[in-house]
C-alpha cells in the first residue's frame, strides 16, 4: 500500500538556516532518504518552497478567485512529503519517524487512494 507522508514545520521552533543545528537535520533527511532507498519503499518526495511562493484557488459562484499564500492560517505550514509504499501503517509509521522535522513539526501519514480498478 503506498502512503504518503506530509511533513509539516513550524518555523519558529525550526533550526535556522546556516546553523549547525539546521546542518544536522539535513543530515538527518539526508539519512531518512538513504534509508527509504535502501530498503525500496520510496516512490517520491520533494520539498517545497517557502510559503510566501504558495498560491490558493476556490471557485466560488462559477469565480476562480486566487489568494497569496496558503489558505488556512496555522504556525505549520506545509514544507514537503514523501510517498511510500509498504505493508501496513505501523511499517509507514516507523518510516515516518525517521523524519527529523517530527521533533519540531507534526509528520502526518495518510494512505493513498487507488482508482485503478485491477487493484
Amino acid at each position: 500500500m503506498k502512503y504518503m507522508i506530509l511533513i509539516y514545520n513550524d518555523a519558529t521552533k525550526e533550526p535556522a538556516f546556516g546553523t549547525p543545528e539546521f546542518d544536522a537535520m539535513m543530515g538527518d533527511y539526508f539519512a531518512a532518504n538513504e534509508k527509504m532507498k535502501a530498503d525500496d519503499v520510496l516512490r517520491g518526495g520533494e520539498g517545497l518552497q517557502g510559503i510566501d511562493t504558495a498560491t490558493s484557488l476556490r471557485i466560488t459562484g462559477g469565480k476562480v478567485e486566487t489568494m497569496d499564500g496558503p489558505f488556512a492560517e496555522t504556525r505549520e505550514y506545509l514544507g514537503g512529503y514523501y510517498v511510500i509504499e509498504v505493508d501496513d501503517l505501523d511499517k509507514a509509521l516507523e518510516y515516518a519517524a525517521l523524519i527529523p522535522s517530527a521533533k519540531f513539526g507534526t509528520i502526518e501519514v495518510r494512505p493513498l487512494m487507488n482508482f485503478d480498478p485491477a487493484g
